[in-house]
């Protein structure tokens, strides 16, 4: 099953609070950040009640999320930032260093997949950004970070949407075909 989702979410298991306006003022629960992208998280609740369609999700290291309920299903709630994709900086903040490892090597391998299907090789897409062909190579394996800029260029030159090459049709880590449990639970929705 295809990735259903704006963004690809990376499993982390941190704690926050998700933060709203009740009848008697702010009401703040402790919750679970079980997956997190540029775009939205998917949070696991100690109980089940209903939520506004408005909350903030608060990072454990203080950075507060305006959010939007895209969906609930009992102790699970799926959020959607409401000031849309989260800053490179704030990014870093939801993510550890080995899960953004992963969206490096899961944006690589979108860029290399762009870069084949279009037949382009490695030094053809390093002269035209200006970079050395092993800047290409070791971005596209994950090793590199690639800036915004030439993520837009490079968007650009082999005629697909940024949003294809960051978010994906497929996230790593699961193998081609398999579908990953929160797939299913979306699909089910």
């Amino acid at each position: 099953m295809s990735e259903l989702r704006a963004a690809t979410r990376q499993s982390t298991a941190r704690t926050g609070i998700i933060e709203f306006d009740g009848a008697r003022g702010i009401v703040s629960i402790p919750c679970t950040i079980s997956d997190v992208s540029g775009t939205g998280a998917r949070l696991k609740l100690d109980w089940s009640l209903s939520f506004p369609k408005q909350a903030t999700l608060i990072f454990a290291d203080g950075l507060r999320k305006p959010c939007r309920v895209a969906w609930q299903k009992r102790r699970l709630l799926g959020v959607a930032f409401a000031d849309g994709v989260a800053s490179l900086d704030e990014q870093a903040l939801m993510m550890t260093e080995a899960e953004q490892a992963l969206h490096r090597q899961h944006i690589g391998a979108q860029v290399r997949g762009a870069r084949e299907a279009r037949g382009y090789t490695e030094s053809q897409i390093a002269n035209h950004l200006g970079v050395s062909p092993e800047f290409v190579s070791r971005a596209e394996s994950g090793e590199l970070s690639i800036p915004l800029h030439q993520l837009t260029h490079i968007a650009d030159l082999l005629l697909v949407d940024l949003d294809s090459l960051v978010a994906g049709p497929a996230s790593i880590g699961s193998p081609p075909g398999e579908a990953r449990a929160s797939d299913v639970e979306l699909a089910a929705e």
